[in-house]
Parts: structure tokens; sequence; C-alpha cells
């Protein structure tokens, strides 16, 4: 179902119904959220929301509210499998599902009457042909009373000799149909990867029906963001889609010059930014930044004493006092901030960073808050993740979707210094495991475990924080390896995850390589060395390339992994 369709069905069914929404844990999910509560708000439509962070809470939140609900809006989850099959609902029943796991189980794609698929209308699917995956099934038996006594004995034998044939050639025409549907199933299952962002398809449901606003536009811009600070999508899509937002953009913020000077302390506006690749930077000093961005850390090998030596170079060569450099961003000189992202990016050329400028938004709150969008997406999934606070997983979920709100700043600065926390983590584990030689090659992957007792391992449990030291780790360790076979391989990485029930969590990583499509095959893969070798595995997670397993298990089941991917 395409998205105007959709419209249609959600202004019929949406007008004073009671709605259960269902909410994936990641940053795309909470801004596409945001756009539907205020959508739900300007109608007037009653709504309760319960975060999901995997298939469990999923389904125990579908069975405790099946009762009182007769719609359900899933986003970011429930697309990649067979949502009936899974949560058998009553006939009455309907799911919106707004999801950018791809690819969408062919069932949901099919089954118009109770899912309802929240898609972008130029989004190719690329989902198989109907009649190659579903066949009614025919009637085999015969009808054997159809055959009148008087014939003769020899036009009997005949008749029950092409019986006899028929039915052969229709077993036959089965077997080779079901063959040719299993190996086009999967064709189609074999990869996971992502559509559109979620956040940009409620946004243009919102455009569509005329009540975006403002402030949905930058939920939307938050959104794609997340999904390239999570390497989720490639280049060529990041591109295409931020061209999309910036016609947007230029319709919502168009002021004039002397308006711009009137502006009141509370308006917001979004800009177009062709600025640094560099985390947090506005908000921290310049150095830290550099340190800490996964970008410069790994082309400039900053764990090795000689990378230190480079980045020292690489300042010299901007003209850079280390005072200035070193203190807080906002309080260094006018003067060398007017032309810095020249200055910087002119230097990274020559250092072999030709990358480090990238398109984006930032959003000016009156007149003191400026931040970039991806400032947005490392605050928001620091506090969704936050492990410092002992409490209810939904605590965090609130706080993390509160701060997308311009009225809760103050939540927003609790994420960055949570984020900054967060990104050094990130980089002292990368230098660590490349300093100890922890990534070591397992044949048709690299692997890399964390120890219980290492530095930080709590916040590596969290699966959007293990994805991003995964892939920030091989990012790294392309950059510093010399074997060429090894810079071309995937990675797994393992984390504890409950030291008590002996359980570690693990992710697989696609390669790092300049064209890469961003597909993974591990999901797969996870489950069939999990079935082969009986591994206690749970497949809990939305992203079927992350999964709990227990300790005990792990080294059959890699075992398992390596046999399957030879």
């Amino acid at each position: 179902v395409r998205i105007a369709t959709c419209t249609n069905i959600l202004k019929l069914l949406l007008f004073l119904q009671r709605v259960l929404l269902l909410v994936a844990s990641d940053v795309d999910a909470l801004c596409a959220c945001k756009i539907l509560q205020a959508l739900f708000q300007c109608d007037h439509v009653q709504y309760t929301l319960v975060p999901v962070s995997g298939w469990q809470e999923l389904e125990t939140a579908f069975l405790e509210h099946k009762d009182q609900f007769k719609y359900f809006v899933l986003i970011n989850c429930g697309a990649n499998v067979d949502l009936l099959e899974i949560l058998q609902p009553e006939e009455d029943v309907l799911f919106f599902v707004c999801d950018s796991h791809r690819p969408i189980n062919v069932v949901n794609v099919y089954n118009e009457t109770q899912i309802k698929l929240l898609v972008k209308q130029d989004d190719d699917l690329d989902v198989p042909a109907y009649d190659d995956i579903f066949r009614d099934e025919e009637d085999e038996e015969e009808d054997s009373g159809n055959e009148s006594d008087g014939s003769e004995p020899s036009e009997k034998r005949r008749r029950f000799e092409e019986d006899v044939i028929e039915r052969t050639m229709r077993r036959r025409q089965k077997r080779e149909w079901e063959a040719r549907r299993r190996e086009i199933l999967f064709d189609y299952e074999q990869y996971e990867y992502h559509g559109t962002s979620s956040a940009m398809v409620m946004f243009d449901l919102a455009w569509i029906m005329s009540k975006d606003l403002n402030d949905m536009l930058w939920w939307a811009i938050v959104g794609l963001t997340d999904q390239w600070v999570q390497d989720k999508i490639t280049q060529m899509k990041y591109v295409t889609d931020i061209g999309i937002l910036q016609r947007h953009v230029s319709r919502h913020n168009h002021r004039n010059e002397d308006e711009e000077n009137s502006l009141s302390i509370d308006c917001m506006r979004i800009a177009f930014e062709y600025d640094l690749r560099l985390a947090l930077y506005q908000h921290w000093s310049l150095y830290e930044s550099l340190c800490n961005t996964s970008y410069t850390s790994a082309c400039l090998k900053l764990w090795s004493v000689q990378g230190q030596k480079r980045l020292q170079e690489f300042l010299a060569d901007m003209g850079l006092p280390l005072k200035q450099v070193k203190q807080k961003f906002n309080s260094m000189d006018i003067s060398l901030k007017e032309n810095l992202r020249e200055m910087i990016e002119e230097s990274a050329n020559k250092f072999g960073m030709k990358d480090l400028r990238v398109q984006t938004f930032s959003i000016h709150f009156g007149f003191k808050n400026k931040f970039l969008a991806s400032d947005i997406v490392y605050a928001t999934t620091s506090l969704m993740e936050n492990i410092e606070k002992e409490g209810p997983e939904t605590d965090n979920f609130i706080k993390a979707l509160d701060s997308l709100s311009r009225s809760n700043l103050d939540k927003l600065h609790q994420g960055l210094d949570l984020a900054k926390k967060q990104l050094r983590a990130i980089q002292q584990t990368v230098a660590s495991c490349i300093c100890t030689n922890l990534v070591i090659s397992q044949g048709p992957f690299l692997y890399c475990s964390l120890m219980e007792g290492t530095p930080d391992v709590k916040l590596f449990s969290k699966p959007v924080s293990l994805c991003l030291l995964s892939k920030y780790l091989l990012k790294s360790f392309v950059c510093s390896t010399k074997n060429k076979r090894c810079k071309l391989l995937p990675l797994v990485m393992a984390a504890p995850m409950d030291v008590e029930q002996g359980t570690v969590i693990m992710v697989g990583i696609p390669p790092e390589t300049e064209s890469s499509d961003k597909k993974n095959f591990f999901g797969r893969a996870f489950e069939k060395a999990a079935e082969s070798t009986n591994s206690r595995t749970l497949h809990n997670h939305f992203d079927m390339s992350i999964i709990e397993l227990k300790t005990e298990d792990r080294s059959k089941f890699l075992d398992a992994l390596i046999s399957l991917l030879s």
C-alpha cells in the first residue's frame, strides 16, 4: 500500500478512534513518533504510546492491549516478519506499519486487509510477484465417481492411464514450483538493509495532508541523519534524501534578511549547511572532537604514537594554536572561527581526509542555541541508552523523546554531555582493541570479543552503542591493517550481556568498502548457525543481525558460522 492510499485510510480510520502506538528504540523511530503525535494532536485522536525494544516486548504489548484497541501503529518494527503469524490477531484488528527495515515480509506486502504498509511512493521494494510465492491448493483428490460402468474395459484403462500421467505431471510441476519459490524467497530475504527513514515517510504523510510544520520537518531531518550516523544507508541514498528535504527547508524557512533581524527569542529556523564531519564540535573543543570522531581518528590512526604526531602536524598545518584548539569551541577567537571550515578542509585534503565536509542541516532556536542534526542524533541516542541511572527502560525512552522538543533544551544538553562520554568510551575501546590485537581473522570474517571487566563494557551491552562501536572499530581496523584481504572482510563483535544469566550480545557488520551497499547477510547466517548447532540464542532484536547467545554455546556457534560462510 503506497502513501497516497494510506493517507485516505488514515483520514477515515483515525477520526476520533483510539490508537495504540508501538515504537522501537531508535532515533528515527522517535522522530517518526513525534511527527505522528503532532498529527494526532491536530485531529484530537486518542492514542496510547508503548515503547518496544524487541519482539518479546512487542508481543507482550499487543497481548496486553488487544482487547482495548483495534488499531495499531508500528514504527520501525514489524515489517520484516510475518506479523499475523507472530501476533495471531482477531480479524477486525488493523496494523499500520511504518518501518525502514528491509526486506519486508511478503505476507505483510500481500495482506492488504489487515496490514497497511506506510512506504514512500518511490521506494523500490523489489518484492517477488504474488503468483511466484502463493498458489491456491488444487484439489488433488480425483473424482473417481465419474466413470460410467457402461464403458469398455479398454476405454477405462486408457482413461486411468491418462489420469495417472496427468497427476504425475501436476505433482512434478508443484515440486518445481516449490523449488523455484524457495530460491526466489532465499534471494529476496538473504540480505537485510534499510529503506527510507520512517520520520521522512511520516513527514511525507503530513505534507500530503497539508499539515506539515517546521518542527516536523526538523524531526524528519534528524531521522535521516540517524540513518547516516548509524551507517544504515549508502552515501548516494543520504545525498538524494538530503536534496528532497532541502526543498522543504527552503519552502518553510524563506524569510528575507530584514525579517531575519527581527526574529523573536522563541522562534526556530532550519538552514542547509555544508559542515564539518566532526562529532559535537560546536559543543566541545575542536581537539576533543577530532580525537573522538571515528572518521578523523581512523584516518589519522590516533591510537598510535605516530597518529598523535600526525594530529599535531595537522593542527600546525592549519595554523591553529593548541591553546585555542583545546578550549571550548564557543570560547575560541572569533577571527579563527570565521573561516575555520575552509581552513580545516584545506589541511584535511593534504592529510588524506577528503570527505571531512558533509551536507547537513542546522537549527537555530531564538538567538543563542544552534545545533547540527548530528548533535541531536548523538544526544538522543545517548539518553536512550543511558546506563548511569538504574531504572525502567521506558524512563530513558521518554527522556530521549522529550529531548526532541524545543521546549526541553535542558534535556538536550544532558544528552550532549552523555554523548561526549559515550564517544570517548567508544574511541578508547577501539584504541585498546587495535593496540592489543583483539581483532582476529576467522577466515570469512573478522572477530572481536570484549571481555567482562573491560572499561565501559556495560555500555556495549546496549545494541545501538555496540553497533556504533563495531562500525568504528571496523573503520579503524581497515585503516590500520596491512593485510589486503582483511580490509575486505565483515566483522562479528561480541560483548557481555548479562553476567548472571551467562549471555553475550553479538552483532554482524558488513565489510567497510567505498562501494558498500550496506546490505547485511548476518541475520540469516546467525539463524542458520544457531539452528544447525542447537545453540541457545535469542533473536529478539528488530535488526536480525543482532542476537543474544549463551556464553558456553559461543564457540560451537562461531565454528558453524565459519563453515557456513566459508
